[in-house]
């Protein structure tokens, strides 16, 4: 074969591999509100498909700047790996670090008008699920407390969590966008009412902030509208859903007093280890000998904080980087949010702002559910945040010449 024909069936493979690899993305995106199975392994396969199309191309992986806190988030969660009181249940557990991949893959792959497909098919998929949730709450008795809609699943905790990302996606196109509104107005019911029906609170208050957060930057006059809905919401939920709601505000409430006691066993975990913590999914090997006389249960998995379970399994360091991937991530899209450039590469600034708003809506409601349960650590969870972060990041980058083919 000579050079020139080399070149030619290169850049005829290319175009190709491209949208196999986009296909994928879209695929895996989709399949993350479906099965955590199917989501793997078409995440494995994008991976590798994003891998052979950089190395046909002999680029280098770029990521957003965020990324570097994250990379060293992963680097401190391995010294504490290393210093585990299980090391090697510890290594294992250590394994969804290499979820962060979706970050680099999601930058180079969903480029320009790309990004703004991954998001419909985000909301599309999440509509589907929210029906599939009320027909298990309605018709399946999926209904009380011992047994909640879970979509297709395999926790509520997990659902109502891709729930309320979905609906940070929707709202930000039903507030943000100016055309092809219907859509996303025609699912937000269903949306709500599945979330609801999840008994869910933590994904409740994370799901009221996101969208309160969005009336903020859109118009603060919009935020007289939450009220008005959680209001209407309480008057037609049945007494099940209104009884887990006020138990929100009960201290008596088994649920909330050992919230109480999980506090106080981060704490101890963090004075006697700061540095490296017990190790990564070790919470429960010493929960025991941490847990206080009025603790409710002997053992739980996790401490139901992000910020004080990465504490007291990876050490204060390690929240530190957490904590600056936080910050730069906001700092990062609130100056994308203010700054709305002109189109390019056929992504045009409102759909840039839409991006935008969800990546910050998914950020306000991963802390504040986060701050009752550990969202960070479930896995389809922060695959689908991953994913939502770092589209608007993806959409304003320029496309070369085979990214130019979808």
């Amino acid at each position: 074969m000579t050079t020139v024909t080399a070149s030619v069936a290169s850049l005829r493979t290319a175009p190709v591999l491209e949208r196999v690899t986009g296909g994928l993305l879209l695929g895996f995106v989709g399949a993350l509100q479906v099965s955590i199975a199917l989501a793997q392994i078409l995440l494995a396969a994008m991976l590798i498909s994003w891998v052979a199309l950089r190395i046909q191309d002999r680029t280098r992986p770029a990521a957003p700047r965020f990324f570097v806190p994250l990379l060293a988030f992963a680097g401190l969660t391995l010294v504490s790996t290393a210093f585990s009181v299980d090391p090697m249940s510890s290594l294992i557990d250590s394994k969804q670090l290499l979820l962060l991949a979706i970050v680099p893959a999601v930058y180079d792959i969903a480029r320009g008008p790309r990004a703004f497909r991954v998001i419909d098919v985000i909301i599309s998929v999440g509509a589907a699920g929210a029906v599939y949730g009320i027909v298990q709450y309605g018709l399946l008795h999926y209904d009380n407390l011992g047994q909640r809609p879970q979509g297709t699943l395999t926790h509520y905790m997990t659902y109502s969590g891709v729930l309320m990302l979905a609906i940070c996606a929707a709202t930000s196109r039903l507030v943000f966008g100016t055309r092809d509104r219907i859509w996303p107005a025609l699912i937000m019911p269903a949306l709500v009412v599945a979330l609801a029906l999840t008994f869910t609170r933590n994904a409740w208050i994370g799901g009221c902030v996101a969208v309160g957060l969005l009336f903020v930057l859109k118009d603060f006059r919009l935020t007289a509208l939450l009220p008005v809905v959680l209001a209407t919401l309480f008057v037609v939920a049945p007494d099940g859903l209104v009884n887990r709601l006020t138990s929100t505000f009960d201290a008596q409430d088994p649920a909330n007093q050992d919230r109480f006691a999980m506090i106080e066993i981060g704490a101890r975990i963090v004075a006697d280890r700061p540095l490296t913590g017990v190790g990564p999914n070790m919470v429960p090997m010493v929960y025991e000998q941490y847990r206080p006389d009025y603790a409710v249960n002997t053992v739980n998995p996790h401490l139901h904080n992000v910020a004080l379970q990465i504490a007291a399994e990876r050490g204060l360091p390690a929240l530190a980087a957490w904590a600056w991937f936080v910050i730069a991530l906001v700092v990062s899209l609130f100056r994308m949010f203010r700054r709305a450039p002109a189109a390019t590469d056929g992504v045009d600034s409102e759909q840039r702002r839409v991006l935008t708003a969800a990546a910050l809506a998914s950020t306000a409601a991963m802390l504040a559910a986060g701050l009752f349960e550990y969202n960070f650590g479930d896995s389809e969870f922060l695959m689908l945040f991953l994913v939502l972060i770092t589209l608007p990041f993806a959409a304003i980058r320029q496309t070369d010449a085979s990214a130019a083919h979808t």
